[in-house]
């Protein structure tokens, strides 16, 4: 029952959505968006993050290194939209600070605090098994 209820409101918000872009006044436009944001889905962004995750099998530190670009993919994603928009943008106050050195700083600081949480791990690892010797 639950799977029916969930399956008839996907097709009502499939439908909300349908409506949408045809009173759109450009819907071509719409399409046009639409179709690029699946290209770039299926033919860049998930063969990458399929790739990326093959690179991680097997490694000890994955979980971190996971964490790490998920963070960091996030970030990417929120603020792409704002720094590749053409043009300045509508409103003066949208982007009152440099966004692209800020993201580089952002992301720089994720990847130092992951770098520091696998040295801290495999440090911890050495003293205890240098301790087990003993």
């Amino acid at each position: 029952m639950l799977r029916y209820g969930v399956g008839g409101l996907g097709v009502v918000l499939i439908g909300i959505g349908a409506w949408l872009v045809v009173a759109e006044p450009d819907p071509a436009g719409v399409l046009l968006w639409l179709a690029g944001a699946l290209v770039l889905h299926d033919g860049i962004l998930a063969p990458l993050v399929l790739a990326v995750g093959l690179l991680l099998v097997g490694r000890r530190d994955r979980g971190v290194l996971r964490g790490a670009l998920v963070v960091a993919g996030s970030l990417v994603l929120v603020t792409l939209p704002l720094l590749v928009r053409p043009g300045a943008p509508p409103n003066p106050s949208a982007l009152p600070l440099p966004y692209a050195r800020n993201l580089v700083i952002v992301l720089a600081v994720v990847a130092a605090v992951a770098a520091a949480r696998i040295l801290v791990r495999r440090w911890r690892g050495r003293s205890q098994r240098s301790a087990e010797d003993d």
